[in-house]
């Protein structure tokens, strides 16, 4: 669960996803990758987390499994976040391709990875690791600026990850600067160098590129404006990107939301029956459909 803004519902969202999945009977273990301002286990209803990933992070312990906490909720374990070393908050790149690996190997139906804000490396590579990436973003200005930049580096990072040549990957790279010399803007223009390079690679980039389908979530929802914002996005990554997007769907502006965070308690525990507990379960389906995870 990602998005280039913080304070759009990431782990709001994140908590009550793997909460809806919980319920529905699949087995869920949230992540909390957000060292630096952790809070999933305040939404899942873990006060005092004894472990969490800053002990991974630390060399304290070395074992995925055994930072795996229970949550008062059936079929719900957490990995928290808490307790972090703020000098060096997340895992270096080859302990975090180990922690990414593990993750992948965990034995339950879902894996929730809640992602920080911004676009570091180490975001990008927790959001890259699901099957699915589920971006969230508010209806304003500040907010689809910034999903915008997230998509891009999510991009580039997940091409320079797939190339296999050392002089096309540093092209990639070399495109990661917008201002590049070779000026390359968008990842059309990187896919033409690509198959000018080598045609073997460019045939490899752009089945890549197809495999790159964001989730888009738009979050707080008040207008019918704010509901085509999600289409919009989508046209956007397709005509200036290349990129083909998916809309899952929209949560509406509704104080049982606020209700929910006051009690830190999921939704659908404490007002079921609101509009926004059953498009998150409409949300929750789609999530449960395209995994295709059996009941």
């Amino acid at each position: 669960m990602g998005g280039g803004k913080g304070g759009v519902g990431k782990t709001f969202l994140s908590a009550n996803l793997a909460y809806t999945l919980s319920r529905a009977g699949y087995k869920v273990v949230a992540v909390d990758t957000d060292i630096e301002g952790p809070n999933l286990h305040t939404w899942l209803g873990v006060s005092k987390p004894r472990v969490s990933l800053a002990d991974y992070v630390s060399g304290r312990e070395s074992r995925i499994e055994h930072l795996l906490l229970e949550t008062p909720h059936h079929g719900l374990g957490l990995l928290a976040a808490t307790h972090g070393d703020l000098a060096a908050a997340q895992p270096e790149a080859g302990r975090r391709l180990e922690f990414l690996r593990a993750l992948r190997e965990l034995p339950c139906d879902f894996v929730f990875v809640d992602c920080g804000a911004g676009a570091h490396p180490a975001t990008i590579d927790y959001f890259l690791v699901g099957d699915e990436g589920l971006l969230v973003l508010h209806p304003e200005p500040t907010s689809i600026e910034n999903t915008y930049t997230f998509i891009r580096a999510a991009f580039y990072r997940r091409m320079h990850a797939a190339m296999q040549k050392h002089d096309v990957r540093e092209c990639v790279r070399e495109a990661m600067d917008q201002r590049n010399e070779r000026g390359i803007r968008s990842p059309l223009d990187l896919l033409e160098a690509v198959r000018h390079m080598d045609p073997e690679e460019g045939q490899r980039f752009a089945a890549t590129m197809r495999s790159f389908r964001p989730r888009i979530l738009v979050n707080e929802v008040a207008t019918a404006e704010d509901v085509k914002l999600g289409f919009s996005v989508r046209s956007i990554c397709r005509k200036f990107f290349g990129i083909e997007a998916d809309y899952v769907g929209y949560i509406n502006r509704d104080q049982a939301v606020r209700d929910s965070v006051l009690l830190r308690k999921p939704l659908l525990e404490v007002r079921p029956e609101a509009d926004s507990a059953v498009y998150l379960q409409r949300i929750a389906g789609k999530l449960a459909e395209a995994a295709g995870a059996p009941r």
